[in-house]
């Protein structure tokens, strides 16, 4: 085995945990080159996209001098930031006859969050295993793989941090990881909508990417009609709020991250809550004491 490569897919499941805890922890950061957040990056306050929703063609910087290359290097860093939509964004009222919902707001916080979960968990690679990172993403997202309709920011806040520090994701850091990708969603709505439209569009291409990897699962046709029939549902809900998002002014975004920030707190006192008196009445109820999670 000396000498060949290994893939994530090598490891077990538990090793698996262990690997993407370590990855998320930082403890690899001496092995795995560090990824950067590309929302936390400086050239993210820069993204623009055109008035119609589609994204800008960056212009060329001259390399005649020291200066301008170092300037070039610079300017290119907006390679990192995912790219906006190929094509114009059609206004709202075309692809639904109905007035949006007004809950749409509470719905993009579920899957901006769930979308920072995965690339995070991945690395910011979800392209090794587009699948797999969709699957991460519908797990965590209420709204895309789940059907939700959360009522409130709290609501929708509470579902992610409860997802997160359920046995499934304990080991990529429990609460405490899930208050940092909260502080991610308040970082990428104060970005503004440009960059909330980029999310989106990259999230719908990792959901595209996973359908087109479906095609060559060797999977009973039940099980792959279904898998295709989520996928599908979540592009549209993504491809819907994308084009909703692209409507709204920059004001919105700011008052929003205003309430994420507000409400954090409660949804955290809630969840710390609750594992609380799931304890309390399992102790009762077995006469056992609990580990406590670390």
């Amino acid at each position: 085995m000396s000498g060949n490569q290994i893939s994530i897919d090598d490891l077990s499941a538990e090793e698996r945990k262990h690997f993407q805890r370590a990855v998320a922890s930082g403890e690899l950061s001496k092995l795995i080159k560090p990824w950067d957040p590309w929302w936390l990056k400086p050239s993210a306050k820069y993204i623009s996209l055109s008035q119609d929703g589609a994204s800008l063609v960056q212009p060329l910087v001259q390399q005649d001098s020291v200066e301008s290359s170092e300037n070039y290097m610079e300017g290119n860093q907006f390679h990192d930031i995912p790219p906006g939509p190929g094509t114009p964004l059609p206004p709202i009222s075309r692809l639904s006859t109905a007035g949006p919902s007004p809950l749409l707001a509470v719905h993009l916080i579920d899957i901006i969050y769930s979308y920072c979960f995965t690339l995070r968990l991945y690395n910011g690679d979800w392209q090794s295993d587009a699948q797999e990172s969709t699957m991460v993403l519908l797990s965590v997202s209420s709204v895309l793989g789940k059907g939700g309709q959360p009522g409130t920011v709290l609501e929708a806040l509470l579902h992610c941090l409860e997802q997160t520090s359920s046995s499934s994701y304990r080991h990529m850091g429990g609460l405490q990881f899930g208050l940092g990708l909260l502080d991610d969603v308040i970082s990428l709505l104060n970005l503004g909508g440009a960059a909330l439209v980029c999310l989106l569009c990259d999230t719908q291409r990792l959901i595209l990417a996973a359908e087109k990897e479906l095609k060559s699962e060797k999977l009973q046709k039940s099980k792959r009609v279904e898998i295709k029939n989520k996928l599908k549902s979540a592009e549209r809900k993504v491809y819907f709020i994308m084009c909703w998002v692209h409507e709204q002014p920059a004001e919105v975004w700011l008052s929003l991250a205003a309430l994420v920030n507000k409400e954090k707190s409660s949804a955290v006192e809630c969840v710390v809550s609750k594992r609380g008196a799931v304890r309390t009445e399992t102790v009762e109820r077995t006469g056992k004491p609990l580990i406590k999670e670390i």
